[in-house]
């Protein structure tokens, strides 16, 4: 995972020196084409990459006031139940991911500006999302996913 996490920051800082390059040229009359369609890959990218590390850290949204108020045996069975429903959510949106990135390289489908194509996108996508899915897995096997 530390690789996911380490290419979203270089992604990130891509990002930043592609907005201020953008913004520097476009004072000379020579914005950079397409500056757009790539911020919106790039953005895409991070957060798939930073899903994992910011499942791992605890740093999304958790509904305490739900958890906090049940007791401890039926907070573990919430945590187990909410934990096994978010597996498969998450397995079945990688595959969703994978198989759009498949149907658009069939079809050729590219980019308006740039014409790049968006299926390398989907499929870094999905494996975000498969990462995180692994960690969820392995989170809730190995009893780490326990509320207490």
């Amino acid at each position: 995972m530390g690789w996911l996490t380490g290419a979203a920051g270089f992604l990130l800082i891509l990002m930043m020196v592609l907005t201020c390059a953008n913004i520097l040229l476009r004072r000379f009359g020579l914005p950079l084409r397409g500056t757009f369609e790539i911020m919106g890959f790039l953005g895409a990218v991070i957060f798939a990459f930073s899903l994992a590390y910011s499942h791992e850290k605890k740093e999304h949204l958790y509904v305490s006031i739900i958890f906090d108020a049940l007791p401890k045996g039926y907070r573990v069975w919430a945590g187990r139940v909410s934990g096994v429903v978010c597996l498969i959510f998450f397995s079945l949106l990688s595959f969703q991911l994978a198989g759009n990135a498949l149907n658009l390289k069939e079809v050729g489908e590219v980019s308006e500006t740039l014409h790049l194509a968006y299926y390398p996108i989907l499929f870094l996508l999905s494996l975000g999302v498969l990462v995180l899915v692994v960690f969820m897995a392995l989170e809730l096997f190995s009893n780490k996913g326990d509320k207490s």
